[in-house]
C-alpha cells in the first residue's frame, strides 16, 4: 500500500456502503424465518452475520483486485477501485481478498461443525464462487452468470443457510424469503451493470446487461422487484404478517422510476444506493412480519 493510503482506508475501500445492507439483510430474512418456527438460535445467527459480511467484504476485494489486474477498471463510471486506480498495490488488494474469505470460512466451519457437516460443501462452493467470479482464467462474471451466482450464494443459500443452522428444517417462509431476497440482491448486481454497459462492452467484460442491452437490463430490475414482492405474497400464505416487507415500497417505487426513466452513467448511482436499501428494509420488515406471525 502507498504511503499515503492508511489500512483503515483499505479497509472502507473494501466495505462499500452497499456491502452492510447486503450482508445483513439475508441473515435478518433468514433469522425472521426461524423465529416464525420458535427456533431462533442467536449465537447462530450472529455467525451466520459474520460469515455474511466476511463473504462480502471478500467478494469486493477479490472482484477489485481481478478486475484491476486484467484493466476493466482502468476506465470507472462508478467508484473509485483500489487496484483500477493505482492507489493500492495488486498485492495487499489479493491479500485482503484472501484475509476475509478466510475469515468467512473458518466461520463458516464452526456453523457447519455445530449444524450440519455437508454445510461445508456448500461454505467451499461459496468460496470457489466468490473468487471466480471475475477471477481466474474463465470468470462466470463475464459470461453472464453473475446474476444467477448472487441468486444461489447472496440469496437462496444465505437465506436458507441462516434458517437451516437454527432451525433444522426448510421450511416454505424461508424458501419464499430466500427467493425474495436473492431478487434483491441480483437487482443491486443489475443496477451496477446496467451503469457499467459502455465500459464493460469496450472491455470486453460480457455481463448479462451486456448481453441483454440497455432496455433488457432495465426491465429485467423492474421484474426483480415484481419477483420479491410476490414472494412476501406467497410468504402471506404462512402469515400475513409477512406483508410488512412492502414497508420497502417507497423506496422500490423510486428506485423503478429512475431506471425506467433511462437514467445512465452516475445517474444510475441514487439507484444502487436505494436498491441496497430496499434489500434491507424489505428483509426487517419480512422479519418483523414472520416474528409476530410465528
Amino acid at each position: 500500500m502507498t504511503a499515503t493510503h492508511s489500512p483503515a482506508q483499505l479497509w472502507i475501500a473494501g466495505a462499500r456502503p452497499r456491502t452492510l445492507p447486503a450482508a445483513v439483510a439475508p441473515v435478518l430474512a433468514g433469522t425472521g424465518a426461524a423465529a416464525y418456527s420458535d427456533s431462533v438460535v442467536w449465537w447462530k445467527a450472529l455467525l451466520a452475520l459474520g460469515v455474511s459480511l466476511a463473504l462480502q467484504i471478500g467478494v469486493n476485494y477479490a472482484n477489485d483486485y481481478s478486475d484491476g489486474i486484467k484493466g476493466t477498471d482502468d476506465d470507472r463510471v462508478g467508484p473509485l477501485r483500489l487496484v483500477g486506480s493505482g492507489l493500492v498495490p495488486a498485492r495487499r488488494v489479493k491479500a485482503a481478498a484472501l484475509l476475509f474469505l478466510g475469515i468467512g470460512g473458518a466461520l463458516g466451519f464452526v456453523l457447519a461443525a455445530t449444524s450440519s457437516w455437508w454445510l461445508l460443501l456448500v461454505g467451499i462452493a461459496a468460496l470457489g464462487a466468490a473468487w471466480t467470479y471475475t477471477g481466474g482464467p474463465s470468470p462466470y462474471g463475464y459470461r453472464a452468470l453473475g446474476e444467477v451466482s448472487v441468486f444461489v450464494f447472496f440469496g437462496l443459500v444465505a437465506v436458507l443457510g441462516t434458517a437451516y443452522v437454527q432451525v433444522e428444517d426448510i421450511t416454505a417462509p424461508a424458501v419464499a424469503a430466500a427467493i425474495g431476497i436473492g431478487s434483491l440482491a441480483c437487482a443491486i448486481l443489475v443496477a451496477n451493470n446496467l451503469r457499467d454497459i459502455p465500459t464493460d462492452s469496450v472491455t470486453g467484460k460480457r455481463t448479462l446487461a451486456v448481453v441483454l442491452g440497455d432496455a433488457g437490463t432495465r426491465r429485467l430490475y423492474g421484474l426483480l422487484m415484481v419477483v420479491a414482492i410476490g414472494a412476501l405474497v406467497w410468504a402471506a400464505f404462512s402469515t400475513p404478517w409477512a406483508l410488512l416487507g412492502l414497508v420497502a415500497l417507497p423506496l422500490i417505487g423510486r428506485a423503478a422510476s429512475i431506471v425506467a426513466s433511462g437514467a445512465q452513467g452516475m445517474a444510475l448511482i441514487p439507484v444502487l444506493r436505494d436498491s441496497g436499501l430496499i434489500e434491507l428494509v424489505y428483509a426487517a420488515g419480512l422479519a418483523i412480519g414472520l416474528t409476530i406471525g410465528g
